[in-house]
């Protein structure tokens, strides 16, 4: 093989690595508590847990919130937010209401951003709840 060619095949192999080694978490967002619990709320029959997203991505405005069993289906919930709008670098705190009813079936909360046009990249976080 030409040393041109391994040369070039060498650069390339090295850019590779390196897009592979970049952190995950310069692209996405952040939501904790990683694991939240749900206590007892104000209203009876009703459970709460409180959430953080922080928003690391300039090109996203919105995060979608969505509550999940453990097969992926749907659980009804309540929260001041669906759809959370958020600036770059924007710190927002969160409630989450389930019935007792459904709690134990509750074994996700995730929150996808939501891209501004021309975007390409979009991120999808899940807490699993204790």
């Amino acid at each position: 093989m030409p040393l041109s060619l391994q040369s070039a095949l060498l650069s390339k192999l090295r850019s590779i690595v390196m897009l592979l080694l970049l952190p995950v978490s310069s692209i996405a967002h952040e939501m904790t508590p990683t694991y939240p619990v749900f206590k007892t709320s104000f209203m009876e029959g009703i459970s709460i847990t409180t959430l953080n997203i922080f928003n690391k991505r300039k090109d996203v405005s919105y995060y979608e919130i969505g509550v999940f069993t453990k097969e992926w289906e749907s659980v009804s919930f309540v929260s001041q937010y669906t759809v959370i709008p958020m600036e770059y670098l924007d710190t927002i705190s969160f409630d989450v209401y389930v019935s007792n009813l459904s709690l134990d079936s509750v074994e996700y909360i995730c929150s996808v951003s939501q891209i501004q046009v021309g975007a390409t990249v979009s991120s999808k976080i899940c807490s699993r709840v204790k």
